[in-house]
């Protein structure tokens, strides 16, 4: 999780690290995702370890209560109930910045060289980044142009998919065998939704649940 040796010296100060959380994992107990464990770090504290390499950092969470204590500016979905695209909308529209790299609160392992790939594939001609696995694009580990806010919050009444936002702006999906380069075993994009995905991960509840 943290910046490595040759990439200490790289920061992004138009950029935005937003993270996604959503409501709470009703799967796991009603723990609130970002809460859960790892080597006894929560996930939302693994995910601040790359923090200070962006410009600025937010919080998406429609219950931001169980977060006060990390003291993180915080805010709520515009349009409620609309899931994952309403969580990124919400993201954009709260950036001071010109791009945002959005992370789910529930992927314990994103790295540093994984953002740095996605950051790495912007340009003029682009108005969102994200990698394909196994012939699917995975839209929640991402890199957007936050002046997209305003088209996309008037598109989620139609209540579309992330994948089918991606499929309506200029995306930059990048294969598999970039994001292997420098993480062979894809870690970054595993997700924890289920007591079986704690299990394969050792992700653990937290402590007196």
């Amino acid at each position: 999780m943290e910046p490595s040796g040759d990439s200490l010296d790289v920061t992004y100060p138009d950029v935005t690290f937003a993270i996604i959380a959503g409501g709470r994992g009703r799967r796991l107990s009603g723990v609130p995702k970002g809460l859960l464990e790892v080597e006894g770090r929560t996930v939302l504290a693994r995910q601040l370890t790359l923090a200070p390499r962006f410009g600025a950092v937010v919080l998406v969470a429609n219950t931001p209560e169980p977060y006060a204590p990390y003291g993180l500016r915080t805010v709520a979905d515009a349009v409620p109930d609309k899931g994952a695209p309403g969580g990124v909308q919400a993201a954009l529209a709260a950036s001071d910045t010109p791009w945002v790299v959005t992370v789910a609160c529930d992927m314990p392992f994103v790295s540093w060289e994984a953002l740095r790939v996605l950051l790495g594939a912007r340009g003029d001609d682009v108005d969102a980044v994200c990698f394909e696995s196994s012939g699917r694009v995975e839209p929640l580990l991402a890199v957007y142009r936050s002046s997209l806010a305003q088209v996309w919050l008037a598109t989620l009444s139609e209540d579309p998919s992330l994948r089918q936002l991606l499929s309506r702006f200029r995306a930059r999906v990048l294969p598999e065998s970039a994001l292997r380069a420098v993480d062979p075993s894809l870690r970054s994009l595993v997700n924890v939704n289920t007591p079986e995905d704690l299990s394969a991960h050792g992700v653990e509840l937290p402590r007196g649940r």
